[in-house]
């Protein structure tokens, strides 16, 4: 004889599948998945082995958080293409899901770099650094846009590329070059959001790729005037042309009180001569 013919316990078959018997015998009271035999004279389960493929589903779309009555209805009628159905849904929505951690996962790394940079950096510093290329959503501002209407365009932009939650993100702003060479370091046209699982979309700001001059600002924003004009001396003895926008952007808002101890990270594409 076959023994795979053979019925097994609810305690074997429970153990065979990596559950509790629980789990049958609630299964059986609820019609879901029924033994295979029932003893009727002390009433207890058995279960076929030809029966795991059926359970397996079962845990499987458990697994997934598909309802008992969604899995009922589907066991009521079984089929290729209705499993098919099932799991096209099911995967859709774990693509999602995966998405969003791979977002968060990255929101959380550059957190994380930007606290190891609070920890060894130094303030007075200039440096040059390599930067591969990013996509950000920004929205054109000027010098008479109220923070109301900011906030109100940043929300319209975060609504429109479904973004969750703002630590999803990257917020900073944007002076062109230019106008940092006559002096106009508070000629802000644009502002950013840089949304980690963005893909390349028409109508995106392709920061670029490429070296960048990086600095950083402490204090007060009507300080940073001078520290735009240090980097300009910077550049000026090193040889280098400053190019495109001037991004900036907050490193320190999590651990920080007050105004004073805010950092601005500068960064500026340039080319060495």
């Amino acid at each position: 004889m076959n023994k795979k013919n053979k019925l097994l316990t609810i305690g074997q078959f429970a153990a065979l599948h990596g559950i509790n018997k629980k789990t049958l015998m609630w299964y059986d009271e609820i019609g879901l998945f029924c033994p295979a035999a029932v003893n009727p004279e002390n009433g207890y389960r058995y279960y076929s082995y030809h029966q795991s493929p059926i359970l397996e589903t079962i845990l499987l779309l458990r697994e997934l958080d598909v309802s008992i009555s969604e899995i009922q209805s589907f066991m009521k009628n079984r089929s290729a293409q209705h499993l098919k159905c099932l799991l096209d849904e099911k995967i859709a929505e774990l693509d999602l899901q995966l998405m969003h951690l791979q977002a968060v996962r990255k929101t959380l790394v550059n957190h994380r770099q930007d606290m190891s940079t609070l920890l060894s950096m130094d303030l007075s510093e200039i440096s040059i650094v390599e930067k591969d290329e990013r996509c950000l959503v920004t929205v054109d501002i000027d010098r008479n846009i109220t923070f109301e209407k900011e906030v109100e365009l940043i929300t319209a932009e975060t609504a429109r590329y479904q973004l969750g939650r703002l630590h999803d993100a990257a917020y900073g702003s944007m002076i062109p070059v230019a106008s940092i060479l006559k002096g106009n370091f508070d000629n802000y046209t644009k502002l950013f959001i840089e949304i980690p699982f963005l893909g390349h979309k028409s109508g995106l700001h392709i920061q670029p790729k490429g070296k960048y001059l990086r600095a950083y600002h402490k204090g007060s924003w009507d300080m940073l005037p001078l520290r735009y004009q240090e980097i300009l001396k910077y550049a000026h003895e090193q040889n280098m042309t400053l190019t495109g926008y001037s991004y900036e952007k907050g490193i320190n808002e999590t651990v920080i009180n007050r105004v004073e101890d805010y950092i601005v990270q500068i960064e500026i594409p340039i080319i060495l001569s």
